[in-house]
This record gives structure tokens, C-alpha cells and sequence, in this order.
């Protein structure tokens, strides 16, 4: 058991109580609790009066890192970690990575942004990267349940904040940058230096994987630190020949190491050409071999709610989280290459969230479709009125309507469905809330595809 805690809800007793002041509670209001639950100790950066052994220090947050990396970090040193980071892709590659190592029968763990798993155990995690403290303690509870690989994405509000500190990647990859959190990071250039920060992270003998396609990815490439690239470039490490599409599956040719290849794959469009690939490159970068990577590849998915395809009206309907320009545009241009009739896209922007982006996505999802239902994402505490005029005010279309009700903005979706129409719920993908004011309410885009008509 992990020294310290942060919530006065889980002190065990024994166990030190450090208060971190948040953007919304401070933890110097919950020494009482932590005492009541146990906590012997307490550590704080304000001047209180508990009859209990108390240290001042100057930052509790930085404190805490510092102590936990210096008693715990070593004990992480004989773990495999594979880090991914980019605006798009991580979730989708960390989970294929994950479900390859498990087909391979090595005991894996991952942690992400749909959860933390390993064995048969799923459960939640509130951030893509947990705080440092959290993340150790999944750290630890992988080991103890005989993990010898944790595959987690690792999100640039983490490098930033260095919650991964005291970790060792033995793999990282790049996926793509786009815009995406300016809000947090102001500009592009602040919110590359967050994602670059993942090469401090890599060991002396570990490896680089980048989309080489990307145009962010030469910063990518430093000298002393063995890189694999791959996409169409003609210097690729795993150069991508052809890709060939349908609604359920991909046939990827590449060439690496002088040698042809062609997999078929249980994903659709060409951004998940890039997610397998990166996928593979991982999986093979630990030794697996080719033929034995292609075996386990017909029996892997993509994760709930990316590019997920179900039936829907007189079509088919494709859940995605795509909540960025970037991959609000790749979702849209991968089925236009599938279509047969129109294209309607549902969309929205999240409240409290990054205002820049969202005419741009706006006036993205109106070019590429034929038809456009904007509506609710999860407006938080912000103004679905304010969040829809900053997405439609300057568009220079008229194929777009507004209807704020998500249910009702899928259910009018469907309704429009002509034969081999394609419906695109994109935003929200594997979340089955929505986030209204300070409340969260169950909302599950793919419950509510199915709840139509019945």
C-alpha cells in the first residue's frame, strides 16, 4: 500500500493525508475526514491546528510527486510500459495493443481513457491519464495481479502537469497533433512542447514510433533515440502501399524490411490504418514476429465507440468520439469513400471547452455532408445557446439545422434515412452520460440508435 492518499474518503488507517488545494475543493478542508478514516500523519502548505504530526511544506502537489517517485518509482523498473500520445488515435491504438497482448497470452493491463483493465477487470478512471498518485496505485494493483505490460495513453495535460513522473517507457508513439486544448495550452506551439515532453520519459534502449505522415512528426525524431516511423512517405520504416475499405474491414499492403505484407483488419477508415499500424509496430517492436501478429489480428476490435458501425434506419449509423476538427474531418472524409447515397452527420461542442475550434468544425461538417444535426455534446455549465452560435454564426451553408436534444437530434437522424444513407453520431462516443451543468446524466448515443422506432 501506497504511503499516501489524497482523499479523505480512502486514508486507511496509518496511511499520510497530503491536502492539495483544486480548482474546486481544497483537500485542507477534509483533514478531519482523513483523520476520523485513520490518516497519522498530514501534510499541508497552510498554517491548521490537529492534534496529529503535521508538516508545513511550501507545495503539498509538488511534495507528493517528489515522495512518490523517490519510494516507488523503482519498484516500476521491471514493468514493460508502452506510452502513446497524440490529439487522436491513442485510445483506439492502446486498446488494440492491449487486446494483441492479451490474444498473445501476456498478462497486460491498460489505462486510458475508457478505463483501467487488465484480466477481467474493467473500471473507470476519470482523466485519460490519471493524477501521479492514481496512477501509481494502478501501477501497483497491475503488478500485484501478475501484469508484466501496462500499454496507457498519456495525454499532454499529463506530460504538462508530470503525472508521469518516475515512469520509463520501454515503447513510446506518436499518433498525430491537431488542435485540440487551447484552452488549457493557449497555442500550438505550447501544445507540441507538452506532447515532446514524452521523450524524457523514454528509456536509454527504447523506442520512438511515429506517423510519418504527419506533419508534426520530424520533432519527433532526436538523434540518439531509436525511431520507427511508418505511413505512405516513401522513407518509412513501415511504408503503406495501399489500403483497401469497406463498412467492416480493412486489407492493409505495406512493406517493411524489404518485404510485402497484407493484413485484413476488423477496422474501417484510413485513420485507423495509422491506429493499427502504430499498433503492430508496437507488438512487433516487442518480438513478436509478423505471422504470428497477423493470427491475433482477425480476432481484435476497436473499442466502444470509435468508428463503432450498427445498423440505423434504411443504413447504417457510426459512433465515434471525434470531437476535434481534425478528427471530425478524417471520420467524415473515411466514409465518403464508402458512401453509396448521402452523408448526415450529428455533432456538437462541449461546453467549457476549447471556443476556437468550434466554427471550424462547424463549417468541416457542412462541407463534407450532405445534411448536418448539431446538437448538445455535454454543455457543462455553459449556455447550449452560446456554444451552438459560436459553431453556426459565420457558416456560409444552409444544410445544417439545430435541434439541442440529442435524443431527438439522432431520432430526426435516423428519420431522414434514405436507402444506404450513412448517419455519423460523432462526439461522444464510448461516454454513456452527459455532462448538464454540474450534473451527470446517463446518455449513451448507441442506446439511443437502438431505442428507435421501438
Amino acid at each position: 500500500m501506497i504511503e499516501f492518499e489524497t482523499d479523505s474518503r480512502k486514508v486507511k488507517p496509518g496511511q499520510t493525508f497530503v491536502a492539495i488545494p483544486g480548482f474546486t475543493v481544497d483537500g485542507h478542508d477534509y483533514i478531519e475526514s482523513a483523520l476520523k478514516n485513520g490518516a497519522s500523519k498530514i501534510i499541508v502548505e497552510k498554517d491548521v491546528n490537529f492534534d496529529v504530526e503535521t508538516i508545513k511544506v511550501e507545495n503539498t502537489k509538488e511534495f507528493l510527486k517528489k515522495e512518490l517517485v523517490q519510494k516507488y518509482s523503482s519498484a516500476f523498473k521491471d514493468l514493460k510500459i508502452i506510452g502513446v500520445t497524440g490529439t487522436n488515435g491513442k485510445t483506439t491504438t492502446c486498446y488494440l495493443v492491449y487486446q494483441m497482448l492479451k490474444k498473445l497470452n501476456i498478462n497486460a493491463a491498460y489505462i486510458g481513457t475508457i478505463g483501467f483493465y487488465y484480466r477481467e477487470n474493467k473500471r473507470e478512471l476519470p482523466n485519460t491519464t490519471p493524477d501521479i498518485l492514481t496512477l501509481y496505485n494502478l501501477l501497483f494493483e497491475a503488478k500485484e495481479n501478475g501484469c508484466t505490460h501496462v500499454v496507457m495513453e498519456v495525454s499532454s495535460h499529463s506530460l504538462e502537469e508530470e503525472r508521469i513522473s518516475g515512469l520509463n517507457f520501454d515503447i513510446c508513439a506518436f499518433t498525430n497533433l491537431t488542435q485540440d486544448h487551447l484552452d488549457f495550452h493557449k497555442t500550438m506551439d505550447n501544445y507540441l512542447n507538452a506532447k515532446l515532453k514524452i521523450l524524457n520519459y523514454i528509456k536509454k534502449d527504447g523506442i520512438v514510433i511515429v506517423n510519418n505522415d504527419d506533419s508534426y512528426s520530424q520533432y519527433f525524431k532526436k538523434d540518439g533515440i531509436n525511431t520507427l516511423s511508418l505511413g505512405y512517405n516513401q522513407d518509412s520504416t513501415i511504408k503503406i502501399n495501399e489500403a483497401k475499405y469497406s463498412p467492416s474491414y480493412t486489407i492493409i499492403n505495406f512493406e517493411m524490411c524489404c518485404t510485402n505484407y497484407e493484413i485484413k483488419t476488423n477496422l474501417t477508415s484510413k485513420f485507423n490504418v495509422y491506429n493499427y499500424l502504430t499498433a503492430f509496430a508496437i507488438i512487433n517492436s516487442l518480438g513478436i514476429s509478423v505471422d504470428n501478429i497477423k493470427k491475433i489480428t482477425k480476432e481484435i476490435y476497436p473499442p466502444k465507440g470509435r468508428c463503432e458501425i450498427v445498423p440505423a434506419g434504411k443504413g447504417f449509423a457510426v459512433i465515434d468520439y471525434a470531437h476535434t476538427p481534425d478528427a471530425v474531418e478524417k471520420v467524415i472524409n473515411s466514409f465518403l469513400e464508402l458512401k453509396e447515397n448521402k452523408i448526415i452527420t450529428i455533432v456538437g461542442c462541449g461546453g467549457d471547452r476549447d471556443p476556437i475550434k468550434r466554427p471550424i468544425m462547424g463549417d468541416i461538417a457542412c462541407k463534407l455532408s450532405d445534411h448536418v444535426i448539431f446538437t448538445n455534446d455535454n454543455p457543462r455549465t455553459e449556455d447550449p445557446k452560446n456554444i451552438m452560435n459560436d459553431i453556426t454564426k459565420d457558416l456560409m451553408y444552409n444544410n445544417f439545422e439545430i435541434i439541442f436534444d440529442r435524443k431527438e437530434a439522432i431520432y430526426k437522424g435516423i428519420s431522414m434515412m434514405e436507402d444506404n444513407d450513412i448517419l455519423l453520431i460523432l462526439g461522444k462516443g464510448h461516454e454513456d452520460y452527459q455532462i448538464i451543468g454540474h450534473d451527470k446524466v446517463h446518455f449513451d448515443d448507441l442506446e439511443t440508435v437502438q431505442s428507435w422506432g421501438k
